[in-house]
């Protein structure tokens, strides 16, 4: 049984997928179908259809083109690029009898060949005495716009690949030239034929060093050399992903406000306000927040930011005094020996900093996936818990607990909502305050902790020593 049925070359503009497209068609038993899903044209430029099915047949129905190309004798398939019709993409990962080709090449050399074909109008070279010169002018902005539009793609791809157990036959441009690899892809796709030469009919359009084909060359040296290409600035997260948590929403019914806590929440004083614009809808499931919506046009929704100190403190208070953390008080004074006191012995003020010190220091590593205990949504970064959020809808704005009044006014005025002012609360509810036993050493622990989240969200110090 043919280990394919199908294949798709994954590549982009100026990546050399003219030439390996002909190799490819070189190949006997082998027929690529150009871009069949470009959303400008379908096939090839000039083309008004492509195997019986028209444009506008195939923008209707772009499984109906892919089912033709999959009829045609031999291994078909086509050229797919990241702005090419989306709906494709999922059916040619998700298929394992679709071969996937992966054509990259250096994105600068690949730019600048853009510019090149954009100025002079000459997207192929068949013979060098037609071909057409410029200089390109190396402009950053667009550059690192290219550069993220295409690693982005690369890392869906990648990542979709991953998922379902699949790998692909990957190339790069210069290997698109070689012979030998060429042959070796026929060898993968499971075809018996061979290319016995190189396609004589494209000829590379390009071929000076980049110093020679960019005006600014020194300035776009200047421009690279801040480009962080090894992502050497990146933070790693490996915290677990949460879900949306739909059920804890709180709605005021006929205001059409919506409150998506990230816990520790503040769901007393929000609660008390939302209840004063009517009353309150809550227990939603995703299907009836839906129809929630769709309920309240122009309806709001928004979240609380808390400073990580805070939300450590609190989250801390809840492990030492709620009944249901009973385990996780003994595993964190047990195993990783945090000064925990016994059960039923309340922790005085004095030994409070040093014991929240060695949670937050714990909490480094478990947000890291490193210890025994899960990740609790207690503790867990807002970072995570807003991407958990966005699975089902993003927040329309993110209230920050230290001007929480002035924020809502703002949102429910920008709603056209009659709303009362947000009373003055006490937002730290443990029974130690940590405004009482802050130190600048908590302070420090909890941006190296919370690093993140921090970056994230501009958190400064929670009191200023």
């Amino acid at each position: 049984m043919a280990r394919f049925d199908s294949f798709v070359v994954f590549a982009e503009m100026r990546t050399g997928s003219n030439l390996l497209e002909a190799a490819l068609n070189g190949i006997e038993g082998v027929a690529c179908h150009g871009e069949a899903f470009n959303p400008v044209l379908i096939g090839y430029p000039q083309k008004t259809e492509l195997l019986g099915i028209s444009k506008s047949e195939r923008d209707a129905d772009p499984l109906s083109l892919w089912k033709a190309i999959r009829k045609q004798d031999g291994l078909n398939g086509c050229r797919y690029f990241h702005d090419h019709d989306p709906r494709m993409l999922p059916v040619f990962v998700n298929d394992p009898k679709c071969a996937k080709i992966v054509l990259t090449r250096n994105p600068i050399e690949s730019y600048v060949s853009l510019l090149i074909a954009r100025s002079t109008g000459q997207w192929k070279l068949g013979d060098a005495k037609s071909r057409k010169s410029a200089r390109a002018r190396f402009d950053a902005a667009e550059f690192e716009t290219h550069l993220e539009e295409l690693q982005g793609f690369q890392v869906t791809l990648l990542n979709a690949l991953q998922r379902s157990g699949q790998t692909a036959f990957y190339l790069d441009y210069e290997d698109a030239q070689s012979l030998d690899v060429l042959n070796g892809l026929a060898q993968w796709l499971g075809v018996e034929g061979q290319l016995e030469k190189l396609p004589e009919g494209l000829k590379v359009q390009n071929p000076e060093p980049l110093e020679a084909k960019v005006s600014n060359f020194s300035g776009m040296e200047t421009s690279l050399a801040r480009l962080d290409r090894f992502n050497l600035s990146r933070t790693p997260n490996f915290e677990p992903r949460r879900g949306p948590g739909v059920p804890g929403f709180i709605a005021a019914k006929e205001a059409g406000l919506l409150y998506m806590p990230m816990r520790p929440a503040m769901d007393a004083p929000i609660r008390d306000w939302l209840a004063r614009l009517g009353d309150l809808e809550e227990g939603f499931s995703q299907k009836t927040l839906r129809q929630w919506k769709r309920r309240h046009p122009g309806h709001r929704s928004f979240t609380v930011l808390r400073h990580p100190l805070m939300r450590a403190h609190l989250a801390f208070s809840a492990v030492l005094n709620w009944d249901n953390m009973s385990e996780t008080r003994t595993v964190l004074r047990k195993a990783y020996k945090l000064p925990i006191p016994d059960e039923g012995v309340a922790i005085t003020p004095e030994a409070y900093p040093d014991a929240l010190i060695a949670f937050l220091k714990w909490l480094k590593s478990n947000l890291a996936n490193q210890t025994s205990l899960p990740v609790n949504v207690l503790w867990a970064t807002q970072s995570a818990q807003l991407q958990g959020l966005s699975q089902f809808a993003l927040p329309d704005l993110l209230v920050r607990e230290e001007s929480l009044a002035e924020d809502l006014a703002y949102l429910t005025r920008a709603a056209g909502i009659d709303a009362p002012p947000f009373p003055e609360f006490e937002p730290d509810t443990a029974p130690i305050k940590l405004a009482d036993i802050w130190c600048p050493e908590l302070e420090a622990t909890a941006r190296e902790t919370y690093t993140r989240d921090v970056m994230q969200f501009g958190f400064g110090d929670w009191k200023r020593g």
